[in-house]
């Protein structure tokens, strides 16, 4: 009997996951991408002795990468150490707060730094860990499209615990019921940004991110973010899936009455039992589905997009021991900050700014005695602003906030630059409008209401990635595959 065949579209993290867990299940597993390489935004770039992790730098819940070596009974390589410092974060009054991986020792260092009391930031993480308990096995382990998630005893104590997971609250306002500290609210409002929303909108559910980042702890693989895709694809490729580089799907074929069975590429049409998508949900309606507009989910594609980035590569010929794997100098004001970037549609004059610098931790990403800054401010999606223009303005504005805070000219010091814009993340990942994690949740019902992992109405059509059901980021990417895995038959 001849295996069944899957297509996978696209080589991003959640593709190539995918790819695998169909494989260990007994399909023939092809892969196709547009790009000449793995790894959708999680991808690297060089350029003068530098080297950097072109998207998501930081790692968190390794597990799920194991879980995939495990699956597959294969011996992992895949190697990365915990980081005993999660963050460093700079406030403009001049506060410095180290954010420590070990939990007491973070509990002493910010009621040191502010005037919050060991007590209350202790009932925070308590508030954090509860809501994953209620959430995770429900929100992100199991498709909530799914009439089976339902009927567990798991979901009902779940369903039961609903109010414990403060969906009516947004997280700003449930942080300052916490904390009196500005400097400790705006900490934890940040983590709104860890999937491209507004803590000002979304909702305290969101509050759960603390725990995952605290609990479970903060990682960097040995070979840098990227290793993580290189990892998978050498797994993939060892239980046989098969990778086809620059080679853009140009159409999703239905046939026998609406069923995903054939894949365009190239004009030549290829023949698969199951279509797995981990293009942006948008693109693959609006592109490959085009010619079915009957079968859009136009509430789906009408909501609002998470936010983008600008990034800056920047290999600084100097080294700065004040900094560390990550760093954050945050904005001023920060609800400024969020109205500039989701009501204008614009760049704050004074942003937050994340540094990357993974030369901290792997030497050779930066020539001796120099560091590779991976540069990131959050942005809006592309809506046809001027891009240039703003680029230009927030390129020297970063220089004068990391300058006041940093004591030197860093703009003397850059001698390689490379940018990622909104434009270009769509461009190079397809992310409908630059938005680095499909729909924003800026809304109490977003988790409800992102994309299911498998089409209502296309037989045989299954989705993953960061635009679907979980939502975004390495691990919830890692999830979607997951959920595919264990609905495909």
């Amino acid at each position: 009997m001849p295996k069944r065949k899957a297509t996978i579209i696209g080589a991003g993290i959640a593709g190539i996951a995918t790819a695998i867990r169909l494989a260990v299940k007994g399909y023939d597993v092809v892969v196709f991408e547009a790009n000449a390489y793995p790894g959708g935004k999680l991808s690297e770039i060089y350029g003068n002795g530098y080297r950097f992790d072109a998207g998501p730098s930081l790692f968190t819940m390794p597990q799920y990468v194991d879980e995939l070596f495990t699956l597959a009974g294969k011996p992992s390589p895949f190697k990365y150490q915990k980081l005993n410092v999660v963050c460093k974060y700079f406030y403009t009054d001049g506060t410095r707060l180290t954010a420590y991986a070990d939990e007491d020792k973070f509990v002493s260092e910010v009621a040191a730094v502010t005037s919050e009391s060991p007590e209350r930031i202790k009932r925070y993480f308590k508030n954090s860990r509860n809501i994953y308990n209620i959430t995770n096995h429900v929100f992100l382990q199991r498709s909530l499209h799914r009439l089976n998630t339902f009927f567990r005893w798991d979901t009902l104590r779940s369903v039961l615990r609903f109010a414990g997971i403060d969906a009516f609250r947004t997280m700003h306002h449930a942080n300052q019921s916490f904390f009196t500290d500005e400097r400790l609210i705006q900490f934890f409002d940040r983590y709104a940004t860890y999937n491209g929303s507004n803590p000002y909108q979304a909702p305290a559910t969101l509050n759960v991110i603390p725990h995952l980042e605290q609990h479970f702890g903060a990682y960097f693989p040995d070979g840098g973010m990227y290793s993580i895709t290189t990892s998978l694809v050498n797994l993939a490729q060892s239980v046989g899936v098969k990778f086809n580089f620059n080679s853009a799907v140009d159409e999703i074929v239905l046939t026998d009455g609406l069923k995903a069975k054939v894949v365009k590429v190239k004009g030549e049409l290829i023949k698969a039992d199951v279509v797995v998508s981990n293009m942006d949900v948008w693109f693959t309606y609006n592109k490959l589905l085009k010619p079915y507009p009957q079968l859009w989910p136009q509430k789906v594609l009408k909501q609002e997009r998470s936010s983008s980035a600008l990034i800056f590569y920047w290999g600084i010929k100097k080294t700065f021991p004040q900094l560390d794997l990550h760093n954050v100098f945050f904005a001023d004001d920060y609800k400024a900050e969020f109205d500039c970037i989701w009501q204008q549609q614009s760049i704050y004059r004074d942003p937050t700014v994340y540094i990357n610098i993974s030369s901290k931790l792997k030497a050779d990403d930066a020539p001796t005695g120099c560091e590779n800054w991976f540069v990131m401010i959050n942005v809006p999606a592309n809506n046809n602003q001027d891009w240039d223009l703003l680029i230009a303005q927030a390129r020297k504005n970063i220089l004068d906030k990391l300058a006041q805070n940093l004591g030197e000219d860093i703009g003397a010091l850059i001698e390689y630059e490379s940018v990622l814009d909104p434009r270009s993340i769509q461009l190079k990942t397809s992310s409908y409008k630059g938005s680095i994690y499909g729909t924003s949740s800026n809304n109490q019902f977003a988790a409800f209401l992102r994309h299911s992992n498998k089409s209502s109405k296309v037989g045989g059509l299954y989705f993953c990635g960061g635009s679907v059901h979980p939502g975004g980021g390495i691990p919830l990417a890692l999830l979607s595959a997951k959920i595919v895995g264990n609905w495909v038959a």
